[in-house]
């Protein structure tokens, strides 16, 4: 940490010689940029060079101590000294909280949407395994996992799942999975034992509170029907499934898990709500690109993200060159070595090394 830390002051020398440059007090858009990140930096900087300070007073007064003084020295020296270490424990917490913000977006709750994309039934077998993923890893962390919408392919796997995860911390550490996975495996159904790539798209979508998206009743189309399983077969008898149209926007919700019509209508509002809300979301971020590149990902949909390579038990992110080949582990839930190198690959973003 103290490494990057010291990339971070070198960072901000650099940044006080350009800001007095009058090339760049002439360019505008330029020294704005330059301006905001020495403001981001400044209180970074600030703590790393007190911190730096106290290290070598104490380191001082540890080599004064082991000298030979009378007593009243050494108890004002230890005095001091202990005074020293409480300052330092002090500083050490301020640039965690810097470089670690306890920021709101550990207690969003997330919906996850997931869907079958190239590979056939082979893609939606490997949807159903993302999300029995992320349900083990939600519940080894004690977090709740909300079912809201699925639809079945004929293979037993998912061509869409849809559902909730909400506890603390959980958007914290599963706000990146967002965009493609790749699979590369050897389907059942393959008897010369070829390799086939497959691919499902994560969409991860924080939920905002009801009082955050206004939905005009006026801007809703809200059909029901009968639901229905895989191959079009009646699962219900009465008309219980919900779609809902966003007039406005043209988003469609689809939902048919409850056999309550009221409880469906919940949870494509739910979705509604927030697939506006990333909405509104992605439109402010279109504004702001080079901010959201800074961070690991786009978290564009399209983007290939990962791949899940069994012959080889191997899983890579292609956004940071992570590799493991804890593969089994990570499978079946257990995802926190790559959400720690995630969470490392922001931190580094964000300190600009």
């Amino acid at each position: 940490m103290f490494d990057k830390l010291e990339k971070s002051a070198q960072r901000l020398l650099e940044l006080e010689s350009l800001l007095g440059d009058p090339k760049v007090i002439a360019d505008k858009l330029q020294y704005q940029k330059f301006a905001k990140e020495f403001s981001e930096l400044l209180p970074v900087v600030e703590a790393f060079r007190n911190h730096r300070k106290l290290i070598q007073q104490i380191g001082e007064l540890q080599v004064m101590l082991k000298e030979k003084h009378d007593q009243d020295f050494r108890e004002l020296a230890m005095l001091e000294l202990k005074d020293l270490e409480e300052q330092k424990l002090a500083l050490e917490k301020k640039l965690d909280d810097i470089l670690n913000p306890k920021i709101q977006e550990q207690d969003v709750d997330l919906i996850f949407e997931i869907r079958a994309g190239t590979g056939g039934q082979e893609a939606s077998l490997f949807a159903a395994d993302l999300y029995r993923m992320y349900s083990r890893y939600a519940e080894a962390k004690g977090w709740k996992v909300d079912s809201l919408s699925h639809h079945e392919s004929d293979a037993g796997g998912f061509k869409e799942v849809i559902f909730g995860i909400s506890g603390k911390g959980a958007a914290r550490r599963l706000k990146w999975e967002g965009g493609i996975h790749r699979v590369q495996r050897v389907p059942l159904t393959e008897a010369s034992g070829r390799i086939h790539t497959s691919a499902a798209t994560v969409a991860v979508l924080p939920e905002p509170q009801e009082i955050e998206i206004k939905i005009d009743p006026k801007d809703l189309k809200i059909d029901v029907y009968r639901s229905s399983g895989p191959g079009g077969q009646s699962v219900n008898t009465t008309d219980s499934a919900v779609r809902i149209t966003h007039l406005t926007s043209g988003i469609v919700v689809v939902c048919q898990d409850e056999r309550s019509q009221l409880k469906n209508r919940l949870k494509a509002m739910r979705v509604l709500r927030a697939r506006l809300h990333d909405k509104i979301l992605r439109e402010n971020i279109d504004k702001e690109t080079q901010s959201r590149k800074a961070m690991v990902g786009t978290g564009d949909r399209s983007e290939k993200i990962r791949t899940y390579n069994f012959p080889d038990r191997r899983i890579t992110d292609h956004r940071i060159g992570f590799t493991s080949h804890q593969f089994q582990k990570m499978i079946d839930g257990d995802l926190d070595e790559i959400t720690d190198a995630l969470l490392k690959a922001e931190l580094e973003n964000r300190m600009g090394v």
